[in-house]
């Protein structure tokens, strides 16, 4: 596959990326606008909207991904703006490291309503338009989590674990109107989850790859699920996690 082909492919369509202000969603949102793609950049930091000033083909929209009244606006901008809607890339995350027994039932809600609420109240919302028009692609940012877990992350496990079901389920649902929906199992990246990005860097080099990624590196699969390159792909997690997810762990 060669950058020239995806360039072309992605050139004139329209997307969603929510989490768009920084890590993988910002690597995704940049990437998208040089493939061509006009993007409505959601994100729950209002530094959304002057994150990409004299970009026409970008709109920023500030919103808490797990609220329904953001997904339906996402949407409804997508088409007023740019008058149709070609991809949805769920990537808004978040994460907590606590044992189970100090879990409180907020700290629960919170990475469910993001992870899975999110992406499922945006997945039904984009596939509203995407199934009448007979064509669309969704790409939902998972983890090695969504097969693997280890200490300290049941919440953010359980959501990564859901979020796969969704993408197939949803898959099962939509190809027979010619949407794909797929998903993207990624390791440590290099960004800002985890407030420190050096815990990331340093937990990345217990992969078999050794290391991290950068977000870029993520861009990229993300943006080749998302077009039409990727036609054959469907219901799939795709890992891009440097091999955690083969590895035994020692």
């Amino acid at each position: 596959m060669s950058i020239d082909r995806l360039n072309e492919n992605l050139r004139g369509k329209v997307a969603i990326v929510t989490g768009a202000a920084s890590g993988i969603g910002l690597a995704i949102t940049q990437l998208l606008v040089e493939y061509g793609v006009s993007v409505i950049a959601e994100d729950i930091n209002p530094e959304i909207e002057g994150q990409f000033a004299n970009i026409d083909t970008l709109a920023p929209l500030v919103g808490d991904v797990g609220r329904e009244e953001t997904a339906k606006e996402a949407v409804e901008l997508a088409g007023r703006r740019f008058g149709k809607l070609d991809i949805l890339i769920n990537n808004a995350g978040t994460i907590i490291n606590k044992p189970v027994v100090e879990t409180t039932l907020d700290d629960w809600n919170r990475i469910l309503t993001t992870n899975v609420t999110g992406a499922f109240l945006h997945t039904r919302e984009a596939l509203r338009v995407m199934i009448p028009q007979k064509s669309g692609a969704v790409v939902n940012i998972g983890s090695y989590a969504c097969f693997q877990t280890f200490k300290t992350i049941s919440a953010y496990a359980a959501s990564k674990g859901a979020l796969a079901q969704l993408t197939r389920t949803a898959a099962l649902e939509a190809i027979d109107h010619g949407v794909r929906v797929n998903a993207l199992g990624v390791g440590d990246v290099i960004t800002n989850i985890l407030g420190d990005p050096d815990n990331l860097i340093e937990h990345g080099k217990g992969a078999p790859i050794q290391r991290a990624a950068d977000p870029t590196e993520i861009a990229h699969i993300a943006a080749f699920l998302a077009s039409d390159l990727a036609s054959y792909a469907v219901g799939a997690v795709w890992m891009a996690d440097g091999g955690m997810s083969v590895a035994v762990p020692n």
